[in-house]
């Protein structure tokens, strides 16, 4: 199941627009603070990552998650899911969310990143 969500992750990460825009959307649940947080976090270590290794000048100043942030993403989908508890399709499109929202909004990632690799080292990663 998390794979599926990493793979979901991947491609939406590949794909400008894609064909689930146009399918109805499941519930999505609504999230606390905290949850919107770790969700943006990973999504964002999941852009870098994913910039870093295509060579995308706009992240390479940024420190890479590597392993430590996909654990990260992982195990916040997966907590996810408990707690609210969507299915997988809800978080993925909970995923597919953040990633338009920071791809549109690269200042964004650029604002939140220290915050997120602050997160990323408390939590034991």
């Amino acid at each position: 199941m998390i794979k599926s969500l990493m793979s979901l992750a991947a491609l939406t990460l590949a794909a400008s627009s894609t064909a689930q825009e146009a399918e109805v959307a499941p519930s999505l649940p609504d999230l606390t603070m905290e949850q919107e947080t770790a969700l943006r976090c990973g999504v964002a270590f999941a852009l870098v990552q994913n910039g870093k290794v295509a060579g995308d000048a706009s992240v390479q100043d940024y420190p890479e998650p590597g392993e430590r942030g996909r654990e990260f993403f992982v195990r916040t989908t997966a907590q996810l899911m408990e707690q609210t508890g969507a299915n997988r399709e809800a978080v993925g499109m909970l995923v597919i969310r953040e990633v338009k929202s920071l791809k549109n909004n690269p200042q964004t990632l650029r604002e939140i990143m220290p915050a997120c690799m602050m997160m990323l080292d408390s939590s034991g990663l």
